[in-house]
């Protein structure tokens, strides 16, 4: 019974290593293209996006959007749901945008590699 428990005990213990976050595989190649995209697409007229020019205030702040939980209030947070929602954001607000699949990873790649604001909360 003591063998098991010192087994057992050893296995919570080797779980518990802190690993972080996995990083964005898209690369900053693609980060730095979506920046672009976000500029020329306009996204800046509705969102505040760090960086981009203007900061409007008709939807959501995508500050620190990478540690959000889920994308419109429905979707996992990850670059490839994103990438789609970006491509079809139908029953939301957002309108769709003309965009191609490179531009939506893009944007995706590039919001999910932003480093986080001071007004991180």
């Amino acid at each position: 019974m003591g063998v098991r428990i010192a087994f057992i005990a050893a296995l919570l213990l080797t779980g518990c290593e802190n690993v972080g976050i996995a990083p964005n595989p898209a690369g900053a190649e693609a980060a730095a293209r979506g920046r672009v995209a976000a500029e020329r697409l306009g996204c800046g007229a509705c969102h505040v996006i760090p960086g981009i020019w203007p900061a409007g205030t008709s939807g959501p702040s995508l500050e620190n959007f990478r540690h959000r939980a889920a994308i419109a209030g429905r979707y996992a947070n990850r670059p490839d749901r994103l990438a789609d929602f970006l491509l079809d954001p139908s029953e939301t607000a957002m309108p769709r945008q003309p965009m191609s699949a490179r531009d939506a990873a893009d944007i995706a790649a590039f919001l999910h590699s932003a480093p986080q604001s001071a007004n991180a909360r």
